[in-house]
């Protein structure tokens, strides 16, 4: 083989390795382009959070891990490490919620209470759940899931409740358990 070929052949395989490189790093900085980080606007540990309703305070909220998604198209905040809510009304009664995690969303004002889910009245109503969603402006629970509701008439045990958030209202589903009945 003549040395002119030679170089031929090492010029191409060296421009096709270059070309093939080159085009490598080109399509990881394409991928790079569409791929948007998920990441909290701002993070807080140890939060106590009070809102007020006409110089009364409505609702306080505690937890130790608060992640604020408010950058996203649709805004939500993370509570990863639990939340301890206390509700009042226009009373001053007030109805505690503990939950494992929580996740409040700001366009619907939903919030999606999980895993040992508890809400307790001052009036001693106690539901447990595993899973509980809560309306804010309709100011309604409700869920799906099994659920335990315990108050001075009994027990009971169900699937799918739904509730205002004193409790007044109780609409439940596939009930059992022993209840004292007002009849």
């Amino acid at each position: 083989m003549n040395l002119s070929k030679r170089y031929s052949i090492l010029l191409v395989t060296v421009t096709a390795v270059t070309l093939f490189f080159g085009c490598e790093s080109n399509f990881k900085e394409v991928q790079k382009i569409n791929f948007s980080e998920f990441v909290p606007a701002s993070d807080a540990d140890t939060v106590n959070i009070k809102y007020t309703d006409s110089g009364r305070i409505s609702v306080v909220l505690i937890s130790p891990k608060m992640l604020d998604y408010s950058n996203l198209d649709f805004p939500f905040t993370e509570f990863p490490k639990g939340i301890d809510v206390t509700l009042y009304d226009k009373k001053q009664k007030r109805t505690f919620i503990k939950g494992n995690y929580a996740v409040s969303y700001k366009n619907t004002g939903i919030i999606d209470l999980i895993g040992k889910v508890k809400i307790t009245s001052e009036q001693g109503q106690v539901l447990e759940t595993e899973q509980l969603y809560f309306d804010q402006k309709n100011e309604w629970f409700y869920t799906e899931r099994k659920f335990k509701l315990t108050d001075a008439k009994g027990v009971s045990f169900g699937q799918g409740i739904d509730f205002s958030k004193d409790f007044k209202v109780i609409n439940s589903q596939r009930i059992s358990g022993d209840i004292e009945s007002e009849e």
